[in-house]
């Protein structure tokens, strides 16, 4: 057992833990660690299994709404309704990501030069929804009309661009939809557990045969740690943006992306 290759995919954990729910790309950053520590990841079957650690973590954080809302689906109207909101919101993206996720893997993930644009990019579009958004109508996500909610998943595709972040696309879609700070981010989790299920499956049937016993350990080690380090970093985060706003992580895909111009301009990536 290689105790380096452990550490690395620990690293990496921990990075796709941590960003995953930010509206900072977490694809853009498992790229960039990737490439600056040296792992080798053939086929993205690293990538693939640990974001399922991510996935569990917030359904683990909102456990008690999914259990109400499966056991209510037979006599409960709520119920019902939020479980037609997210499968409605979450069409958009299967519809065109069937279509493009081949595209997008093997050109858009191998140019960091798209990849730096999209971060800043979508740094100044998050600037200026922050500063001309319309004011709030809905401050509950689980009551977001349903109309609301398939808008914000047409947003939600706009994430098949390496560097726009999934989270990011649904927060910005949600705040320009009349959410309030913290409803468009917790909307952003409730549509991020169909939606990266989904890609999961579909990716893991893609790679299950690429999955060696060699590889396992540093699978399973890269999937605890994003599972605890998505589990630490999602409800600090609401209470963070519910008080100061997105204005921060704008400004640092802003920075982020900038760096990567640079460092390309001087060759020091491709």
């Amino acid at each position: 057992m290689d105790l380096l290759e452990l550490a690395r995919a620990a690293v990496l954990g921990i990075l796709q833990g941590l960003t995953e729910f930010l509206p900072v790309s977490s694809t853009a950053h498992l790229l960039i660690g990737e490439r600056l520590i040296g792992y080798d990841d053939p086929g993205g079957v690293f990538t693939v299994m640990i974001q399922l650690g991510s996935i569990l973590a917030v359904m683990w954080l909102y456990r008690q709404r999914i259990f109400d809302v499966i056991v209510g689906l037979p006599t409960k109207p709520e119920a019902r309704r939020f479980a037609l909101m997210l499968f409605l919101a979450f069409l958009p993206a299967v519809g065109i990501g069937l279509f493009a996720a081949d595209f997008v893997k093997s050109v858009l993930y191998e140019s960091f030069g798209i990849i730096a644009w999209a971060l800043i990019l979508g740094g100044l579009a998050m600037l200026g929804i922050e500063r001309f958004r319309p004011a709030p109508q809905v401050t509950d996500a689980a009551e977001t009309p349903i109309w609301r909610a398939i808008c914000v998943g047409v947003f939600q595709t706009l994430a098949l661009i390496p560097g726009v972040s999934r989270s990011g696309a649904t927060i910005y879609g949600g705040l320009l939809l009349g959410l309030d700070r913290r409803a468009a981010a917790e909307f952003s989790f409730f549509l991020a557990m169909p939606t990266m299920s989904a890609a999961f499956v579909y990716d893991f049937i893609k790679v299950k045969d690429s999955i060696g016993a060699d590889r396992i350990a540093e699978i399973g080690v890269g999937f605890f740690f994003a599972f605890v380090s998505a589990l630490v970093v999602v409800k600090p985060f609401l209470n963070f943006v519910t008080r100061v706003g997105f204005g921060p992580f704008a400004w640092y895909r802003i920075a982020l992306g900038a760096l990567m111009l640079g460092a390309m301009a001087f060759g020091t990536t491709a």
